[in-house]
């Protein structure tokens, strides 16, 4: 008996569903060198253009002469350092929350969160469309899981009804393949109408929203009543790495004394936590980056939306092209790369079988002739694309 490894990966390239790794040779930014050319990149989380920031890399390198470069233990043995301990401040004072927690990954930050507050006999009910992360949370929690129509508060309020024990409700803040916002206000009223908590994982919300660029919870005016759980993560607008939950003092407490995945690893490097600081501070003083990246967004769709593009219903950096056949929409990125623009195919089972796309992403970083220079790339490869022949 065997495991037939290479019948799986057959099938998948003949589904064109077959993932590879573009390897970056620069750093992050609009122009970058992948696999040995230069490319104009739109398909990446950088949101503020922070990522390569020389007043954050600076803040990195002080950060290593201070702290050194590992954490050396867990948060509870004795990797709790005081640039650690002094984001968590920052990060608590951004949200408006007591507390925040910090965490190695997004992906352990959701882990951790939802197994910590539920369990057997509890209820966990998430929208379809959520980041796999917290799907594999509430799978993994052992509570009743289940999952609810894509932003319908509706749908929501009658799986409500069938919940039992401790019931969390988990969203994503700003969905990463649609780009579209979760109706908050909604879903907040019917978790709190029957007594449960709403958890949001705003990891692409922080940075590009809110007049301070606070996430969702702050465009959307609601208070940690509505919001208890909140999961923010450092790699996308804040450019540097790791994630935090913002909560109540007794969330947190809670977390550091029942969340495995932040018990059982080692603390992020010190002089990580020190390159944050600067980010935050950076996003929070600096508003022309979220101004100047609201006017590309407008100037991408109005372009887009001239040449006939099928776009989906976003106000945010996430600007996906609906094109559906996944063999079209690698055709289509293939295309762009020859242009010597990098835009990523997204293919099931990442998005809904039918509803391949073309990820378009902006940041601050960008300038408006870039974003000319894709919407003429666009237009050309969509206009060569329907008029060659059809493969079956």
């Amino acid at each position: 008996m065997s495991f037939d490894l290479a019948a799986r990966l057959a099938a998948r390239r003949a589904e064109n569903l077959y993932r590879q790794r573009p390897l970056l040779e620069s750093p992050q930014g609009p122009e970058v060198v992948v696999d040995g050319k230069p490319l104009l990149a739109f398909c990446n989380n950088d949101y503020l253009g922070l990522a390569n920031h020389p007043q954050v890399i600076e803040a990195w390198r002080a950060g290593a002469e201070r702290w050194g470069v590992g954490g050396g233990a867990s948060h509870l043995v004795i990797g709790h350092s005081s640039p650690h301990h002094a984001l968590e401040e920052a990060l608590a004072d951004l949200t408006g929350r007591p507390r925040a927690l910090l965490f190695t990954t997004g992906y352990m930050a959701n882990l951790g969160a939802v197994t910590a507050l539920v369990g057997q006999g509890d209820t966990v009910l998430e929208d379809r469309l959520n980041h796999a992360s917290l799907l594999d949370a509430g799978l993994l929690s052992g509570a009743r899981f289940n999952r609810y129509l894509h932003n319908d508060a509706t749908s929501l309020a009658k799986r409500l009804e069938k919940a039992t024990g401790n019931t969390l409700v988990v969203t994503d803040g700003v969905f990463s393949m649609d780009g579209n916002l979760a109706d908050l206000p909604s879903l907040a009223r019917e978790a709190k109408a029957k007594g449960a908590w709403l958890m949001v994982d705003d990891a692409h919300g922080f940075g590009p929203l809110g007049a301070n660029g606070g996430g969702i919870v702050e465009h959307f005016g609601l208070s940690r009543d509505d919001v208890p759980v909140l999961v923010g993560t450092l790699g996308k607008a804040f450019g540097t790495a790791g994630a935090f939950v913002a909560g109540s003092e007794e969330l947190i407490e809670s977390l550091i004394q029942f969340a495995r995945p932040y018990i059982y690893t080692t603390s992020q490097p010190p002089a990580l936590a020190c390159a944050t600081l600067k980010s935050l501070e950076l996003l929070r003083t600096e508003h022309w980056r979220r101004e100047h990246l609201q006017t590309l967004i407008r100037q991408f769709r109005q372009g887009a939306e001239q040449i006939g593009l099928a776009l989906m219903d976003s106000f945010t950096p996430i600007q996906p092209i609906l094109v559906g056949d996944a063999g079209r929409a690698l055709r289509l990125s293939q295309m762009l790369r020859a242009r010597g623009l990098m835009v990523t195919a997204i293919r099931p089972p990442t998005v809904p079988a039918g509803s391949a796309r073309l990820r378009v992403t902006l940041t601050a970083a960008h300038s408006e002739a870039q974003v000319q220079l894709l919407l003429e790339g666009l237009a050309d490869c969509f206009a060569q694309l329907s008029s060659e022949p059809c493969h079956a």
